[in-house]
């Protein structure tokens, strides 16, 4: 079941989500919009290693916008922290970002129960295209949990992005056994 808009503003009352900051023209019926913070990051090398870790390099989106190209990934971020305990959290972009040929994220659309922090975008696009800090990039959907909880994503042993960030994060592969 996905929460409505009264169900997700009855669950930060409750402090079983919390969205800061928080507007309220940002609801939706059965989603919550996020916006574009305003670091980006892209890999230092070409090419990746999973057993490796990659090193990114940070930087800042001007107020005239940034121009991201095809063929390349950036690693963007929300200008929203998230917490959430009794729901799991779904980021999918919003239909007008995917008109632009954006996408946000390449396979990490799903939370965990009890992921508190910024969600790190994965954007790539088909054509160039022109962003900006601020603009609306996604939408947080909710699926109610059924049942108890016993391991909660914050407070899982080995979890890799607990460190509270207001810049992108690189993948933390590297921190696996395989």
């Amino acid at each position: 079941m996905i929460l409505t808009d009264k169900q997700i503003l009855q669950s930060i009352e409750d402090k079983q989500i919390k969205i800061e900051p928080f507007d309220p023209n940002c609801l939706g019926t059965n989603s919550y919009d996020v916006h574009l913070g305003a670091h980006l990051a892209t890999y230092k090398n070409q090419t990746l290693d999973a057993k490796k870790h990659n090193k990114i390099t940070h930087f800042d989106i001007p107020d005239e916008g940034f121009v991201i190209m095809p063929g390349i990934l950036y690693l963007g971020v929300t200008e929203e922290y998230t917490e959430t305990f009794n729901s799991v959290p779904f980021l999918e972009g919003k239909s007008s970002i995917g008109r632009l040929g954006i996408d946000i994220h390449a396979t990490a659309g799903k939370g965990d129960v009890g992921f508190c922090n910024t969600w790190t975008l994965e954007i790539s696009c088909v054509q160039p295209v022109r962003i900006y800090k601020g603009m609306p990039i996604g939408q947080l959907i909710y699926f109610k949990v059924d049942g108890e909880i016993e391991n909660y994503y914050n407070k899982k042993k080995g979890a890799k992005y607990v460190e509270k960030a207001t810049r992108p994060v690189e993948s933390m592969m590297w921190k696996n056994v395989f």
